[in-house]
């Protein structure tokens, strides 16, 4: 699970490089699907990965709106920012922490009840989802997407 985090991070990277040849308008021009635009994907890739991981560590969730951080430096700021918090508890992850559970209330009132492990997973395939996504918009500005490879990235 540490390598596909890994990935998900070097990708973004990829993505946050990819984003200095665009212009402004193009990152934040609203797009079909998703939460937005491209530059609003990456904020919210950013906010998810820190809300979960911060639930799990009993700490609040990020909820501030994205035009706060409606520009690249912002979101790349945000980012850099949320990595230095979430990583010391990624890399410290132990198997016995898999069947560990955290209840949330639902926004009706309701509790409910996920698995460590399956929060986790569920964080590392949200972001891929949304790297599919970006993949997308990136030939409609006429770009070359970043290469979702996982292979030739050095991480094993």
């Amino acid at each position: 699970m540490l390598k596909l985090f890994e990935y998900n991070w070097q990708v973004r990277q990829d993505w946050f490089a990819w984003c200095q040849d665009v212009t402004e308008e193009e990152l934040l021009k609203k797009r079909l699907g998703g939460v937005g635009g491209i530059l609003h994907t990456l904020f919210h890739i950013a906010d998810v990965e820190f809300s979960w991981i911060s639930a799990l560590q009993g700490k609040p969730e990020f909820t501030e709106p994205f035009e706060s951080y409606a520009s690249l430096q912002k979101v790349m700021d945000l980012s850099a920012r949320f990595h230095e918090e979430v990583r010391p508890f990624v890399m410290s992850w132990t198997d016995e922490m898999e069947l560990k559970m955290l209840s949330e209330l639902t926004p009706n009132g309701e509790s409910v009840n996920f698995k460590y492990g399956e929060i986790m997973r569920h964080v590392i395939a949200h972001e891929i989802h949304h790297i599919g996504q970006l993949s997308v918009w990136s030939r409609e500005v006429g770009k070359v997407p970043v290469t979702a490879n996982f292979i030739r990235r050095g991480l094993l």
